[in-house]
């Protein structure tokens, strides 16, 4: 007979970093991909298509308050707009905090692969207290406690801004959103290609900074490539993070082994 106990039952098990890396990334790609293709969809969408589909059922909710193709287009371009900024801060916030409690179980345990019930409380509780906190104090936490510098910190906290003024100013740049020159500044990585095989049809290129800058009393406005980088940028900043998250780990092992 097969044993199906499984090994130290009862007992924490360690994170796998690469493993959380990995599942975070790949939901980074379904979101990419989700965006494409509605961005695709819109691009097709005809408003003799739109009148057929909302004329089939014969009936509406509230047919006076009906809105025409060019007031959808807009409602739908809006939306989207909503919505992939805070599901980018969302993810944001969700690596973040998948880094922190590595980080916290790395600290607790002294980078041992053996999670003691004790050194899991430990995380646990550290990571309780890590949640709910702002997300620029969430920064200052990963920099005090574990040394974590993370690159792109101001684009992280620039789409905080940028969400706060879309759901809460109808999309308008205000003062709170402005830096002390009077600007709110968005930097997204996008690529420059260096060379390219013709043959191969593949480019050779590297991740640069593109700035975005709104004064105040302007809309939020992006193109559709502008809100596909910003998903490459939140993708840019998970990376370097667990980059980070990793070497904070591989020096706390070699301080318990020396």
């Amino acid at each position: 007979m097969s044993d199906n106990t499984p090994p130290n039952p009862g007992q924490p098990q360690q994170v796998n970093l690469q493993q959380v890396a990995q599942q975070f990334m790949a939901g980074m790609q379904r979101h990419f991909d989700m965006l494409a293709f509605n961005l695709a969809a819109r691009e097709c969408v005809q408003e003799e298509a739109y009148n057929a589909r909302v004329n089939a059922p014969k009936v509406m909710p509230a047919g006076p308050r009906h809105q025409n193709f060019e007031q959808m287009q807009a409602y739908a371009r809006d939306l989207l707009v909503r919505q992939v900024i805070g599901d980018c801060m969302n993810l944001a916030v969700t690596g973040m905090n998948n880094a922190h409690f590595f980080l916290a179980l790395v600290k607790a345990t002294k980078a041992s692969p053996q999670v003691s019930p004790e050194a899991h409380a430990e995380a646990q509780k550290s990571q309780r207290a890590f949640l709910p906190v702002q997300l620029d104090e969430k920064f200052n936490r990963l920099e005090q406690d574990y040394g974590i510098m993370c690159e792109l910190e101001d684009s992280i906290i620039s789409l905080g801004f940028i969400l706060q003024a879309l759901m809460q100013q109808g999309g308008i740049v205000k003062e709170p959103q402005l830096d002390d020159k009077g600007e709110l500044v968005l930097e997204l990585k996008t690529v420059e290609i260096l060379s390219r095989e013709v043959d191969a049809g593949k480019a050779h290129g590297k991740l640069i900074d593109q700035r975005k800058v709104f004064k105040e009393g302007e809309a939020l406005v992006f193109s559709d490539v502008e809100l596909q980088l910003i998903l490459v940028t939140i993708a840019s900043f998970a990376d370097s993070l667990f980059k980070s998250v990793s070497l904070y780990a591989k020096s706390v092992k070699d301080a318990s082994d020396s």
